[in-house]
């Protein structure tokens, strides 16, 4: 989705193999990596896991396995990976400025994430409200604008994945200026105390405190409806590995090149054989999981997953998955209303295969051609943190 791109700013170490060294020398390592191979790759694993879950084929099975009625855990992964990435990079860049920009910080996302964004929440609104005439969606429309989506008790057709993106602006508004103003020490405790309160509100364990969800017109205030435990779990192990300790522990158990599979192997048996409501403790023991495999990922280069992951399609798919998570609803729309796949009363057994492979690849192409021509042309004004090495907050 909208996660900083996977080019971290050089923090002055020398980058390179790190399999045989020590965690001292690891970190040194790790902290002078400004490109990790695998992350393309690891949304490339995301944004496979949406697509899979909007797709009818599962739906069509008599009695699917959970695993394949939960490609909807494809968002956690980006908002883990989001929050490592965002954390990572203020945190590079403090370290070589002395603090981080706010106002770069915000121009940087605004470019990155707005004008495809608009494009899309405009062109569906004027295609349901003007064109077609459906005003019962006029009343939600601005609050799309507001990144407030994941607020809204209906959704426009084909914006329903915008909720996610509203969940990461509002961590991309208030988590750097938790990080420029609290003290560093006071960063972690704040981070867990936050967390907590996510998962104890997704589990409906503050109901008895008086903390009840609020209704306003078109909009429900409620935690259950808005995920940031794991955004907030993805800073927090760029938090830790960050720090020479917080990274010994992490490189003492997930050193191995074998960790990055083992760690997929684990966020996948979950995923398998978590109850049906991952509200609350469930959920938080997958992002665990799924914090310690992008952990595993980013320690060291040379992973076991790194050669598939940062295979050229595999990372070209990942590079452009915002683009596909916010197409490809409208993708799917287009495709079910192709002459032989239209209005199917009782679809034969090939039918939700080809919706998939047809939707996927239009997904892709439109994402292509938008990542060609109206981001790259955004892209432009884009700037990076300096590439001064200074000195970082302790």
């Amino acid at each position: 989705m909208t996660d900083e791109t996977a080019e971290i700013p050089d923090r002055g170490s020398d980058s390179g193999s790190i399999a045989g060294e020590g965690a001292s020398r690891a970190h040194a390592a790790y902290l002078g990596t400004t490109h990790f191979r695998s992350l393309d790759g690891l949304r490339f694993l995301a944004i496979a896991a949406v697509l899979w879950h909007h797709a009818p084929v599962y739906g069509a099975m008599a009695d699917p396995p959970r695993l394949l009625e939960r490609g909807f855990v494809g968002v956690d992964l980006f908002f883990v990976l989001s929050g490592y990435l965002i954390t990572t990079l203020l945190l590079r860049e403090a370290a070589r400025d002395g603090r981080f920009s706010l106002a770069g910080f915000y121009r940087r996302r605004a470019i990155r994430i707005l004008p495809v964004y608009f494009v899309v929440v405009t062109a569906m609104g004027l295609w349901f409200v003007v064109v077609r005439g459906q005003t019962e969606y006029a009343p939600l429309w601005p609050f799309y604008y507001l990144f407030l989506s994941n607020f809204l008790v209906a959704d426009i057709p084909n914006l329903g994945p915008t909720w996610s993106l509203s969940v990461e602006e509002q961590y991309y508004l208030i988590w750097p200026l938790l990080l420029l103003l609290l003290p560093r020490r006071a960063v972690l405790p704040a981070l867990a105390v936050l967390v907590a309160v996510n998962v104890a509100g997704a589990a409906g364990l503050l109901a008895p405190l008086g903390i009840v969800p609020v209704e306003a017109g078109v909009l429900r205030l409620a935690l259950p409806n808005a995920t940031y435990a794991p955004i907030l779990m993805g800073s927090a192990v760029a938090l830790l590995l960050d720090r020479p300790d917080g990274f010994a522990a992490f490189w003492r158990w997930l050193g191995h090149r074998m960790a990055a599979p083992l760690c997929l192997a684990v966020v996948v048996v979950l995923v398998a054989v978590l109850p049906e409501d991952l509200r609350g403790w469930p959920n938080f023991v997958m992002h665990l999981a799924m914090c310690a495999f992008v952990a595993a990922l980013v320690i060291r280069e040379d992973n076991a997953l790194a050669g598939a992951l940062s295979a050229r399609p595999v990372a070209r798919v990942g590079e452009i998955s915002y683009g596909i998570y916010l197409y490809h609803l409208i993708a799917l729309d287009i495709v079910l209303r192709l002459p032989g796949l239209a209005g199917v009363a009782a679809a034969p057994t090939w039918w939700p295969w080809a919706v998939l492979v047809l939707y996927t690849a239009l997904s892709l192409v439109i994402a292509e051609i938008s990542f060609r021509t109206l981001e790259a042309w955004f892209r432009r004004f884009r700037t990076k943190p300096r590439k001064r090495v200074g000195q970082g907050e302790g």
